[in-house]
């Protein structure tokens, strides 16, 4: 090749580069505030067109999943890769379809029908707390001094935040099955983070096929404990939004930004959710935070942020992108 072209061609790319960058973190900002835009759409639905949670769920879900399913299969190398797998590869992809659809998303919408979106919200982010448990306990990595001071300042932000407890019955409820989502939402992700390390499944066909699977044993689940329900056509448009804008496009477009974006780049702008459902739920739920809520909700948001910013340039040394995250 003439040097002088190999030259222009490597000024080119190295020009081109930011821009994908830019537009990369362009795609995945907007993929946050269609998921913050979810809490909101999914209190509507619950609150105002009376949808079970569990039924709504396993609706969303399934429509998505059928959505992504549907493109999996139109692709002739999808098709023969879904073909090739082993038992093992099912079996992993039956559990985590299972525990970070079923469960975890099962879990986010029962507390969203039983809480307000803002203490939800702020208590499904204390997932890096319990994956940074998990780790100690399974794969013996011990947190760093920082690390162990942001814990414990989550910890004070939360208890700040909850302070005094005064929570009725319904709230209590919604409270425990919410921390039972946060669990099964830090198993998924290093359930997720061990399949996509194997980097021989695109992320879509993981995606399409636990989601099927999950959706599935939630839409089982909501039928049977909740029986049928009358869908006004609100509620239908508020479950085709969500199944095609907020979860189909929505993880299509992140996927497409994560192969662009470092860890470190995730982490951040996975950060920005808390205060976009913050701001939602005040403008279009009427929730209401007093000083003392908003100091507890700052130190908890900033230091579980900073503890993922450490748990990412971690895993960048160790060459290991989690490029995975929390539907919703």
């Amino acid at each position: 090749m003439d040097p002088e072209l190999a030259r222009d061609s490597k000024n080119s790319e190295s020009e081109t580069a930011p821009k994908r960058h830019y537009i990369a973190v362009g795609e995945a900002l907007f993929v946050t505030v269609l998921w913050a835009s979810s809490w909101v759409i999914i209190k509507f639905g619950l609150e105002g067109e009376g949808l079970p949670p569990i039924t709504f769920a396993g609706l969303r879900y399934s429509i998505a999943a059928g959505i992504l399913v549907a493109i999996i299969l139109s692709n002739p190398v999808h098709r023969a890769l879904i073909r090739n797998q082993d038992r093992r590869w099912w079996q992993t992809i039956f559990l985590y379809g299972l525990v970070f659809v079923a469960i975890t998303q099962g879990a986010q919408f029962i507390g969203l029908d039983l809480m307000d979106a803002i203490p939800v919200s702020m208590l499904l982010n204390l997932t890096p707390i319990v994956v940074l448990g998990l780790g100690v306990i399974m794969l013996k990595e011990v947190p760093t001094r920082t690390q162990t001071v942001l814990v414990f300042l989550v910890v004070i932000g939360a208890m700040i935040y909850f302070y005094p407890i005064d929570l009725d019955l319904s709230e209590t409820v919604g409270l425990i099955v919410v921390l039972i989502g946060v669990v099964a939402n830090a198993f998924s992700s290093i359930m997720g983070r061990s399949i996509n390390r194997e980097r021989n499944t695109p992320p879509i066909v993981v995606t399409g096929v636990s989601m099927a699977i999950g959706a599935g044993v939630l839409l089982v689940a909501g039928l049977t404990l909740e029986g049928l329900s009358v869908v006004t056509p609100i509620a239908l448009l508020y479950i085709i939004w969500l199944s095609i804008v907020n979860t189909a496009f929505a993880f299509t477009l992140w996927n497409k930004a994560m192969q662009t974006l470092r860890a470190v780049d995730i982490t951040v702008i996975n950060s920005t959710m808390l205060p976009q459902i913050v701001i939602l739920s005040i403008v279009f739920l009427g929730e209401v935070l007093d000083p003392l809520d908003w100091i507890g909700l700052i130190i908890l948001a900033l230091s579980v942020t900073l503890i993922q910013v450490l748990q990412a340039r971690r895993l960048v040394n160790n060459s290991e992108l989690d490029k995975t995250s929390p539907s919703t």
